[in-house]
């Protein structure tokens, strides 16, 4: 038994297709195929049920596929370790960074970044939250930046930074008018919100709860663009993240952007990576880059324009 043989039991596993398993494994369909028999023999089990049109593993394949990842995750840890100690800020990290977020964030670190560890190659991922963290489990990620509370001990979790939240109303709104408002001027407010699966939405949903909101029904955003066209569209308000609305994310005339009085509600954002990553010692000064925000970023008040009314944002 041999690693590369375990990579293709692993990419046919991930791609269920005998033809785009190979592909991804650089090599010819006829190769795959008789390099899987081989490992089939070799174990003296069926991985796979083979049909005409239709590709699935066995119950043992399954499990010996899932192994096998693990496996080929330890084995690119210990290379990278080895990599790392020749030279500890080359190499190659893959983050994973969720959608409500990676966007609005990367413009303002990755420079830094960049500034910081010229020989890294920073390959990201962007994805919803769940799929991060099953990523993170399975080794195809190094670490990820996500929304708190976690509740996993095999992660390391190194706090960032609160993200406060804003709320986000047409501009002809009742509250437009005002300069900040409190969390009692949402009660029985519907908000929209993201569709199930974004951590925005549980987010949301636990300052509606706090403030006697509610959502409003018959929708749910698939983006958080999609939330702020649904706002400038007049079709109801929503609560959005600071970062989302900073620059460089352009402005929209039809969308007043509210601060909260006092302490707003916020997100708290952190890294986080396997407590058994080889690549350990560099992630937390990785995390001190995405710590480092320019100041003023993540102030509670929107930017505000020169003739100092309330602020705009797309």
């Amino acid at each position: 038994m041999n690693l590369r043989d375990l990579r293709y039991l692993v990419a046919l596993a991930e791609h269920r297709h005998f033809g785009r398993a190979a592909a991804a494994s650089f090599i010819s369909q006829p190769t795959l195929s008789t390099q899987l028999r081989k490992l089939e023999d070799e174990l003296g089990i069926t991985l796979i049920e083979r049909a005409p049109r239709k590709v699935m593993l066995t119950p043992a394949g399954r499990d010996i596929a899932q192994r096998a990842q693990h496996i080929l995750s330890e084995v690119d840890q210990l290379k990278e370790s080895a990599r790392r100690q020749l030279d500890p800020e080359a190499g190659t990290v893959r983050l994973g960074l969720f959608p409500t977020l990676g966007p609005y964030l990367l413009p303002h670190v990755v420079p830094n970044i960049r500034a910081r560890f010229p020989r890294l190659e920073l390959l990201l991922v962007e994805e919803k939250s769940e799929t991060i963290l099953r990523m993170l489990r399975e080794g195809m990620l190094d670490a990820g930046v996500l929304a708190l509370p976690l509740h996993d001990d095999m992660l390391h979790v190194e706090p960032l930074f609160a993200e406060p939240f804003v709320l986000a109303v047409p501009s002809n709104h009742a509250l437009a008018a005002r300069g900040e408002i409190r969390m009692s001027d949402l009660a029985h407010e519907s908000l929209l919100l993201l569709e199930d699966g974004h951590c925005l939405r549980d987010q949301a949903l636990d300052v509606c709860q706090l403030a006697g909101a509610g959502e409003r029904t018959g929708f749910r955003a698939t983006s958080l663009e999609t939330l702020r066209q649904m706002v400038a569209a007049e079709v109801g308000i929503t609560l959005l993240p600071m970062l989302a609305v900073m620059p460089p994310q352009a402005a929209n005339s039809h969308i007043r952007l509210l601060p909260f009085k006092g302490k707003p509600p916020t997100r708290r954002i952190a890294m986080v990576w396997r407590r058994s990553s080889a690549m350990a010692t560099f992630l937390r000064r990785l995390a001190e880059s995405l710590r480092e925000l320019p100041q003023g970023l993540l102030d509670p008040a929107p930017p505000q324009r020169k003739s100092g009314k309330p602020s705009t944002a797309a």
